[in-house]
């Protein structure tokens, strides 16, 4: 940790890249530090372990660069550029000499104005670009790579899992991000989903809706530009990512609804079973927004606990976290 904060500290100085750039600016995430530069970006795993996820040494840091690179090429294969490492001699370098002390991941930056999110806030996402999306994704999951072991993550023993997950995480938050009631009501809602739809998932299986899917699809991921750019797969865990295509679609969905564009939604869904011609999807669209919403909640949780983490910053999480939570019961109720 000690290294990743000098690493973090030199990697705001423009000497630190390998071309020419001015100022940089340092976004976090619960897992990432992300360095935005003149024309590049540079995404740094934070040397953390949540338990679905392990970057606590430098070589898996690595791997999961690596793979990240990999699994965002089939979306954004011009964004996605390489993998870089960072080195220490006299000074702290991209490509430098001396030590490689820590990797990063290269990007094209795009403009942020374009990010899916901002555009939404200024009205200026139409059908005709969702139905683009819609299109886009369907596509994607009809290439998606499916198998016996991809299956295998659609079954109810691995959704349980990871709904089991999620409880067992969130009991931490409650009362601080989520009330023991909704923690209650949608522990049971889910479980009985879970008995009583047993035919249904294996429905989903036979028909071969599991798939690599994206893991990680709302709008806060999308560049609207020219090639729309569906970015940040997620690479940490296969069981996050090796899904129903329902999930994909549910967790945009669900995106849309939190920023009360509820007819984009519905759109999309619309749009999304028209190219796909998989109208069964509405049979477990709110289970899996439910999952979505869900998610957002602990995951925003986390940063509660984050060092890196100001207070003003953790203010808001815990009512970001709350409004998450609350879609999730309401989802829940719709079972």
């Amino acid at each position: 940790m000690d290294m990743q904060k000098q690493v973090t500290q030199a990697l705001l100085k423009p000497e630190a890249y390998p071309e020419e750039t001015s100022k940089i600016e340092l976004i976090q995430t619960h897992i990432s530090f992300v360095f935005l530069t003149k024309n590049f970006v540079y995404k740094m795993k934070k040397a953390v372990n949540f338990g679905f996820l392990d970057f606590s040494t430098l070589d898996k840091r690595h791997f999961y660069c690596v793979k990240e690179l990999e699994l965002n090429r089939r979306l954004c294969p011009d964004v996605y550029l390489e993998v870089v490492p960072v080195n220490k001699s006299d000074i702290i370098k991209i490509k430098g000499s001396g030590e490689t002390v820590e990797y990063a991941l290269k990007m094209k930056r795009l403009p942020q104005e374009k990010i899916m999110t901002l555009q939404l806030k200024e009205n200026k996402v139409d059908k005709t670009t969702i139905n683009t999306l819609a299109k886009i994704i369907a596509n994607f999951h009809s290439k998606a790579q499916t198998n016996p072991e991809i299956n295998e993550y659609g079954s109810l023993k691995i959704v349980k899992i990871n709904w089991d997950e999620n409880f067992d995480q969130t009991q931490k938050y409650i009362n601080q991000t989520i009330s023991k009631t909704d923690f209650q009501f949608i522990q049971n809602q889910i479980n009985s989903f879970i008995e009583c739809k047993k035919e249904l998932f294996d429905t989903r299986i036979k028909s071969g809706k599991i798939r690599d899917c994206h893991g990680d699809m709302h709008s806060g991921n999308i560049f609207l530009t020219e090639n729309i750019c569906i970015f940040d797969a997620i690479e940490f865990n296969d069981r996050f990512r090796y899904s129903d295509v329902a999930s994909d679609v549910a967790f945009l969905a669900m995106d849309l609804d939190f920023q009360e564009k509820q007819q984009l939604s519905n759109y999309f869904i619309k749009s999304y079973v028209a190219y796909s011609e998989d109208c069964d999807l509405k049979l477990v669209l709110n289970f899996y927004k439910c999952y979505r919403a869900y998610v957002r909640g602990k995951v925003i949780s986390f940063r509660i606990d984050d060092p890196n983490v100001n207070v003003e910053e953790k203010i808001a999480a815990i009512k970001e976290a709350q409004a998450y939570f609350k879609l999730a019961s309401e989802y829940s109720k719709n079972l």
